[in-house]
């Protein structure tokens, strides 16, 4: 199947039928289970996922599928850099189960999808699609840390566990990034540190936090109750000023027009 080629994230709900079909493409793909199941082969390796389990598929990677009765599923389309995600959680196909916080925040996204979203303008589009992806993202790696089972790091000795970091990167967004402390809480020496530090996010500690700390307004931006400046602070920028520069620098509206959009 050919696709456009996608600059941006994208939610969707979508149907699987019963019978067998196969694609690829060229931006990462994560498939939620919502209701019922479906059948889904990446890489040769077979899963069934419903409402407790999930598909990552890599850029690139091959995969067949095909709906088990009435199904429903929560897609989201990633195209990589886009936001902030490791690339490590991308380095292999995977099908995790979910914790029911993630459960949850899919139903509410997959609701909010089916209320309108569809016929509502261009700019309100966009912004629903940044927002439930800055979310789900976050719920993902948050999931990572919490549950074995749902660990997306790879085996012992394969480099920095990602979603710790992550972790860690999101209690400290107000603060100035020292990469020495977080270095000692990984428990690398500072040269080391970064070079695994690429190896499992794409890109340096500063640009990563950067990229973070942007998706994580976007949430914000949907509380009316806290102001411009509040964000800027909250998630790490010295004042309004330097956070509408990086917003508008990034998705091309400023912070207070991103708000207003009709959501």
């Amino acid at each position: 199947m050919s696709h456009a080629a996608l600059t941006a994230p994208c939610v969707s709900l979508r149907r699987y039928g019963a019978i067998e079909a196969s694609d690829v493409h060229d931006f990462h793909q994560v498939v939620l289970g919502l209701d019922g199941a479906m059948v889904m082969t990446v890489d040769g390796v077979g899963q069934q996922i419903d409402s407790g389990s999930a598909w990552l598929i890599p850029a690139g990677a091959q995969h067949d599928y095909a709906g088990v009765g009435e199904n429903r599923q929560l897609v989201l389309d990633l195209p990589a850099a886009s936001l902030a995600v490791p690339e490590r959680l991308f380095d292999r196909a995977r099908a995790v189960t979910v914790e029911a916080s993630l459960t949850q925040l899919v139903q509410r996204i997959a609701a909010h999808a089916t209320g309108g979203i569809q016929t509502a303008d261009d700019l309100s589009k966009r912004r629903f699609h940044w927002d439930a992806a800055a979310r789900l993202c976050a719920a993902m790696l948050a999931d990572a840390g919490t549950t074995q089972s749902a660990r997306f790091d790879g085996a012992p000795g394969a480099g920095l566990d990602f979603a710790r970091i992550d972790r860690w990167l999101r209690a400290h967004l107000s603060e100035p990034l020292r990469i020495a402390d977080l270095a000692t809480h990984c428990g690398f020496g500072m040269r080391r540190f970064h070079q695994l530090f690429i190896e499992a996010f794409g890109e340096t500690p500063h640009r990563y936090l950067q990229r973070l700390r942007l998706d994580i307004s976007i949430t914000l931006l949907g509380d009316p109750r806290r102001s411009l400046t509040d964000i800027a602070l909250e998630v790490g920028f010295g004042d309004q000023s330097a956070y509408t520069h990086a917003f508008t620098r990034r998705f091309g509206l400023a912070p207070g027009q991103w708000r207003a959009v009709r959501h």
